[in-house]
């Protein structure tokens, strides 16, 4: 009976991490007959949970919506994630979900093992988040656009882009990024017939389901990638390539990822390509970095880049220290 109960919080647990499975799939996973699954099954059933099932070559199971909200089961690691996510949800980039977090983590903190709230306890001590500026996004159609990316559902909304133009999308939805000031939704386009990335902040909250597609094979580079080419320079009328006599790694660490694409070239060297809207604010920045580098591309900002030094190679030899008193 302990093997068992034990089997079945297991099948739970794997209903709740996925929303499709096959038979065979679940028998491999808990290493049961089939015939086995179909009575573990039914035993979910008689306790309340509305697990669905299909037959034929594309059947499964699946866990339906029920009346009542069915216990979640983590493990530590899965536990401690959710409540550092729950106590930084209140300073992050989606509306509407601070009370709620408050709520959702004292319950979830009033039954930690006491090894996992001191876990959890000594995290929130040391962890301070800085306030987020800049539009949020609406929960409700965070987890609808999270949705149909799931379960590949496309999704029909209005959109305003970037100069305030509205027009009607239809696209099949892959991926969120989020780029810690931004949520992007990453999308195959039908009416471009291409890939595109969607702002949240600038999707009409009222969204409109369709029918399922394929998953399509991710851009190159990856859904990450792709955002970071798309808002990293792809937008700004300045396109500029800069060589940094670094590792990829010290880079890295340095500038956000959505600032645009790096790559490596060498172990000591490697490559930004980014964009901006201003010559000098672009030479600035990149001199702040605080490695050497040098400029490939366009030929303006190398001109800049020269113009510059030169003013502060007079500047600092005009310069003197004030005298002492």
């Amino acid at each position: 009976m302990l093997d068992t109960s034990a089997r079945l919080l297991r099948l739970l647990s794997l209903f709740q991490a996925r929303r499709y499975w096959s038979g065979a799939e679940l028998s491999q996973r808990l290493e049961v007959t089939a015939r086995t699954l179909r009575r573990d099954v039914d035993r979910l059933r008689s306790l309340g949970y509305p697990v669905q099932s299909a037959t034929g070559a594309a059947g499964g199971y699946q866990l339906g919506a029920g009346a009542n909200l069915p216990p979640l089961l983590l493990d530590d690691e899965e536990a401690v994630a959710v409540a550092v996510g729950l106590r930084t949800a209140a300073s992050g980039t989606v509306a509407g979900i601070e009370e709620a977090s408050v709520r959702a983590l004292a319950k979830l903190e009033q039954v930690l093992p006491s090894r996992l709230r001191r876990r959890v306890a000594a995290l929130h001590s040391f962890i301070l988040t800085l306030a987020v500026s800049g539009p949020t996004v609406d929960a409700e159609t965070l987890a609808a656009i999270a949705g149909a990316c799931r379960d590949s559902e496309k999704l029909k909304f209005a959109y305003h882009s970037r100069d305030g133009a509205a027009t009607e999308r239809e696209v099949e939805p892959h991926r969120l990024v989020n780029t810690g000031r931004r949520w992007y939704l990453v999308a195959w386009d039908a009416g471009r017939n291409n890939w595109r990335t969607f702002r949240v902040d600038r999707i009409a909250s009222k969204l409109a389901s369709g029918s399922r597609f394929a998953p399509r094979k991710p851009p190159d580079g990856g859904f990450a990638e792709y955002v970071s080419r798309s808002v990293g320079y792809a937008p700004y009328p300045l396109q500029a390539t800069i060589i940094f006599h670094a590792p990829v790694e010290a880079i890295a660490e340095r500038i956000p990822r959505a600032v645009g694409m790096l790559d490596a070239i060498d172990e000591s060297r490697c490559r930004l390509r980014t964009g901006a809207i201003s010559l000098d604010m672009l030479c600035i920045w990149i001199a702040l970095i605080g490695v050497e580098f040098e400029v490939r591309d366009p030929p303006e900002l190398i001109d800049r880049v020269r113009w510059l030094a030169g003013q502060f190679h007079r500047a600092a030899a005009r310069s003197q220290p004030a005298p002492g008193p």
